[in-house]
């Protein structure tokens, strides 16, 4: 990211063009909605409605994105339809304000010694992309010049570890791990007992994605936790849950259980290249009033960015 946080010309385009899809998809629809109208009525807000539904922005959201609108046309009288637009972008970017998406400036770790090592706690179903997110969090913040250490706590996949330990080797950046089927609190502990040793900045731990039984993944995730704060008081200082932005609805879901099981705090959402359902972003992190930190954008190790609200909905709704 650019100097101060500021997205720069290439970030913005490859942004814009990662979300080229849904951003035809919805201006595509709303088009079609002004099309002949004079002014902002029911019967638009009614195929408003229609349209924020069908770009995977979720139900609940678009129902308050639909409340605030009909607010300000029952208070300025007269809306144009040309207006739509505007009025839509102003208010996607107020819910996001308000749950704090997109308020980081740049991969900077929170100053202080206190703060040593920064730990992120990991945690998302296999396939969404969490283990590359990881690597490529290991690449940015290591490009910022902080010294970083990754645990391979999802011991229950042998694929994982190796998966995990050959970003740490394109990165070079250190890695603890054991053998398949430790306990994956242990795997925490001494990731952090030798980040501390050496006097590491940022820790990331890798956790496994099974869904199967919540009360086995909860009871596993609250483990780790526990034994982490031994080492490093307010550990976790994250817990970063990753979602697949291109399968819609299913990351909702996907973000109800995982709330249940743990105090999640920050979204990091994948693989928004080349899909139409870019929506999700507004409608999850609103839903489940917890901020979007980052976006994936691409399999380089470079296609992470930090989410900005404003970038993130002038490339959905600027037109041309």
């Amino acid at each position: 990211m650019g100097l101060f946080g500021l997205f720069n010309r290439e970030e913005k385009e490859t942004l814009a063009r990662s979300l080229s899809k849904t951003k035809e998809g919805v201006l595509g629809k709303l088009a079609r909605v002004v099309v002949g109208k004079n002014k902002v009525d029911a019967g638009i807000l009614d195929e408003l409605e229609e349209v924020l539904i069908t770009s995977d922005v979720g139900v609940e959201t678009t129902l308050k994105i639909i409340e605030r609108i009909e607010k300000r046309v029952a208070k300025d009288k007269y809306i144009h339809a040309s207006e739509l637009n505007t009025i839509l972008r102003e208010e996607i970017v107020a819910l996001l304000t308000e749950n704090r998406s997109g308020e980081a400036s740049g991969f900077v770790l929170p100053e202080g010694e206190e703060s040593r090592p920064y730990v992120i706690l990991v945690v998302g179903v296999n396939g969404v992309g969490k283990t590359t997110t990881i690597g490529k969090l290991a690449q940015q913040y290591g490009k910022a010049g902080y010294k970083v250490f990754l645990g391979a706590a999802d011991t229950f996949r042998a694929a994982a570890i190796e998966q995990l330990t050959v970003w740490s080797e394109r990165t070079n950046t250190s890695i603890v791990k054991q053998q398949m089927g430790s306990d994956p609190a242990a795997v925490a502990f001494d990731t952090l007992i030798s980040a501390k040793a050496n006097a590491a900045d940022l820790v990331i731990i890798d956790t496994a994605g099974r869904l199967h039984n919540k009360i086995n993944l909860m009871n596993e995730l609250a483990k780790i936790r526990n034994v982490m704060k031994k080492v490093v008081p307010g550990a976790p200082h994250e817990v970063l849950l990753v979602l697949d932005g291109s399968t819609g609805q299913n990351a909702f879901e996907q973000a109800k259980q995982f709330t249940a099981a743990t105090e999640v705090t920050a979204l990091a959402i994948t693989k928004l290249d080349g899909t139409a359902k870019g929506g999700v972003v507004v409608g999850i992190s609103e839903q489940f009033q917890i901020p979007v930190k980052y976006i994936g954008l691409g399999e380089g190790v470079d296609d992470l960015q930090m989410f900005n609200r404003q970038t993130f909905v002038d490339s959905l709704f600027e037109e041309g």
